[in-house]
């Protein structure tokens, strides 16, 4: 990070290859398309490199990375509106980025969720990435969200009910 910070490309490019998978899928996710995701994953390193010396480290460097993605992917709806199809690709590429290792997932359980995940409402998804997937507080995807913590919850109980009511799990589920 300091030799990053110090102008090195290539600690810059070690970086990138470090933490560019999850920046996608966490692009991948909020947007449903792989174009935008590219472009908003290119757009978050740019922006990254140009502010590393406004990284005060107060956070880890991903969790930092995923502010600026997520202020991408928002800016990017905001200039060029939003597509609502989910795009196949999008959704593969999304499971395949690399699971903590200590637990078997049925990948077939995975792809439906994924996909349901895509059906989302714009508010809900992204609440819902932002904390079911990414681990995010209220709090956290609030303020990446730049909407109210109340507004954060409603819309993740409105993501888990929907999610369940998509994949056909039981209507009683209670919501963590």
């Amino acid at each position: 990070m300091t030799a990053a910070r110090g102008g090195d490309t290539r600690a810059f490019e070690r970086l990138y290859r470090a933490h560019s998978g999850k920046v996608m899928g966490l692009c991948l996710r909020m947007t449903r398309r792989r174009d935008v995701a590219e472009d908003c994953v290119q757009q978050t390193f740019i922006r990254a490199w140009r502010n590393l010396q406004a990284f005060e480290g107060r956070s880890a460097f991903g969790t930092w990375l995923h502010r600026i993605a997520v202020n991408e992917v928002l800016s990017h709806g905001r200039n060029h509106g939003t597509r609502s199809e989910s795009n196949e690709d999008a959704i593969e590429n999304a499971i395949a980025e690399p699971g903590d290792g200590n637990k078997e997932y049925d990948a077939g359980e995975v792809m439906d969720l994924e996909r349901a995940l895509t059906t989302l409402p714009e508010g809900a998804r992204h609440v819902v990435v932002l904390q079911a997937v990414y681990g995010y507080s209220h709090e956290e995807c609030a303020d990446m969200l730049g909407i109210a913590v109340g507004t954060c919850k409603a819309q993740l109980h409105r993501g888990r009910k929907l999610l369940r009511e998509r994949m056909g799990l039981a209507a009683e589920a209670v919501d963590d």
